[in-house]
């Protein structure tokens, strides 16, 4: 057996699953450190397996290991491999076979619903594939269990690789897949030409089981699109497929506690995401900018302009310019708000149970009783028709207690039983009748920019060198250096994968693109996404030993924002 390192780094293959397992079988007894001999590269019947990280005892995270399955042990057709989307397809499927057949110890990052580009595996156009797994190495107490640890890697493994195969799957299951991916694509490419924001296909399951089970409600009511906001689209595999289609400008969605507003909101959110077979929401697109948004008492604040819905406080604290450690409701999303137009977005969600009353509206009653002069905030309700004119942004909005968007809605959708009806016509008709408050804002204004130059702080080793470590413990916190993020508001975040992700661009952004001077947030959104395209994420999953799930800019930006770290140099010339 030959441990020589490559050119690359990688180890050379240092001998075949017989040399491991005689390997495993010297190994038995001795002080679990001892493990540390099996980094490095095995050829196996599949292809090859790599220790990339060994754990230094068994209380430890588990050990990091990369298998390279070849193309003709998976005898997967040409046509699978043919497209990113059928690639990413094939890919989670396998991710999915493998977990569910993987025995205790091991550890396949399969993900939920969703179907996302993820590193526990990759799929390439020749039909390799590469899976990448946690693996809990066998011990008694501190000693190596090696008769265990050898079933367990030269036999277990290969029992899982084998059940990833074409033939073990069945034609049938992959096409089924592939095909939920590629409709939901072209749905979703359907969007603009139709200036539609989403599309919720008739006959989708909407409600989930529970806030912590996103499979779908066997209760729910599949949803039947009214005739006079129904389309219908051809997809590749479905065919003629009709649906709710909601057009750009604001949509206003109404009715009483419990009927289903929030439930729908939820689905057009989770739009931005291709869904597995089955989950009720495979033909529910949405435009890949939305975001949804929501108040966030105590977030930090670090120089955004909102001075469109805030202008200069009592305090004296400027809204072009501002800045907190603990935002009230109304501060934190007006700031949300804002920053996510300087993301990108032109889709806002948003819902009014999770929202500041005070920055959604102010009532003709409460515009008599305190004049425009001691009221520093706007209301979103007077920006909408600025927002839609100045800057193309379009809204889709829950109300359950304000009819003040009536009178601006392009149309208003009454749940009434998780049925939608379209009363447009009726809520213009009441709001003309009952009018009478004033707009409060002729303009939205610009959409500044900032420029940043740092985004977190580093740990410091004893040797006074900077730790960038990268820790998701939950889907709804991430630790960056010293920096802990808290992103529990981040709605559109669905995966621990793709919050470690979040991280792991942000130490990318801090080690590299941040040396090069400060840079202003779109720009560097626009570089993580380059590196991705490049395929960053395998190489930052193999560098930081993380399972890692691709996030949208957007969920990066609100990762940037949220920093409590975060210096921002200035605002960029319009």
């Amino acid at each position: 057996m030959s441990r020589q390192a490559t050119a690359n780094g990688r180890h050379a293959v240092r001998g075949s699953v017989a040399d491991l397992a005689r390997l495993f079988s010297r190994l038995d007894g001795h002080g679990y450190g001892a493990y540390r001999e099996l980094v490095g590269e095995w050829q196996m019947p599949f292809g090859t397996l790599a220790f990339l990280r060994v754990q230094p005892d068994p209380f430890a995270p588990p050990s990091r290991i990369r298998l390279a399955v070849d193309s003709r042990f998976l005898d997967l057709p040409a046509d699978l491999c043919a497209t990113p989307d059928r690639r990413r397809a094939v890919a989670d499927l396998l991710a999915r076979r493998a977990a569910a057949a993987a025995p205790s110890g091991v550890r396949i990052d399969a993900g939920g619903q969703e179907i996302l580009e993820r590193t526990a595996c990759s799929l390439r156009p020749d039909g390799s594939a590469v899976l990448r797994i946690g693996l809990a190495l066998p011990g008694r107490g501190r000693r190596i269990e090696g008769a265990a640890a050898r079933r367990l890697v030269c036999e277990h493994l290969a029992g899982i690789v084998a059940g990833m195969r074409y033939g073990a799957i069945g034609g049938d299951v992959f096409a089924r897949h592939v095909a939920c991916v590629e409709d939901a694509c072209a749905l979703r490419a359907l969007l603009r030409e139709h200036r539609w924001v989403a599309f919720l296909a008739d006959g989708s399951l909407l409600a989930r089981r529970s806030g912590i089970d996103e499979r779908p409600d066997p209760a729910a009511k599949p949803l039947a699109a009214p005739a006079e906001l129904a389309a219908e689209v051809e997809l590749p595999h479905r065919g003629r497929v009709r649906g709710l289609a909601l057009g750009e400008g604001l949509t206003v969605l109404v009715g009483g506690g419990y009927h289903g507003k929030s439930t729908l909101l939820r689905a057009v959110a989770a739009g931005v995401y291709d869904h597995v077979p089955d989950d009720g929401r495979e033909r529910c697109v949405t435009r890949p900018d939305a975001v949804h948004e929501r108040a966030e008492d105590g977030r930090a604040v670090t120089r955004v302009d909102i001075g469109a819905f805030i202008a200069d406080l009592p305090t004296g604290t400027s809204g072009r310019d501002f800045t907190t450690c603990a935002a009230s409701g109304s501060t934190s999303q007006a700031a949300a708000i804002c920053e996510a137009l300087e993301a990108g977005s032109r889709l806002l969600l948003i819902d009014e149970d999770t929202s500041a009353t005070n920055l959604l509206i102010r009532d003709e009653r409460m515009q008599r009783l305190v004049p425009k002069e001691l009221e520093p905030i706007t209301p979103l309700v007077d920006l909408v028709p600025q927002l839609a004119r100045e800057h193309g942004v379009s809204l889709v909005l829950v109300s359950g207690g304000s009819g003040d968007y009536l009178a601006v809605a392009d149309r208003v959708i009454l749940m009434e039983r998780f049925e939608p009806r379209d009363v447009t016509a009726r809520a213009h008709t009441i709001a003309a009748r009952h009018g009478g408050r004033r707009s409060e804002a002729d303009t939205f204004g610009p959409i500044r920019t900032r420029l940043v130059d740092q985004i977190a702080s580093p740990r410091r080793c004893r040797s006074g060198a900077a730790d960038w470590r990268v820790r998701a413990r939950s889907r709804a916190e991430v630790e960056v250096g010293d920096s802990a993020i808290d992103l529990a508001a981040v709605a559109q975040l669905v995966d621990r994968s793709q919050t470690a992700a979040v991280g792991a661009a942000l130490r990318w952004l801090c080690e590299v693109e941040l040396l090069r001077g400060a840079r202003t947030i779109p720009a560097l959104l626009d570089a993580v996404e380059a590196e991705l395209a490049g395929g960053a994420l395998e190489r930052w999953a193999e560098r930081l030993h993380l399972d890692l799930a691709r996030p949208r800019r957007y969920e990066v930006a609100a990762a940037i924002n949220r920093s409590r770290f975060l210096r921002v140099a200035g605002f960029a010339a319009p």
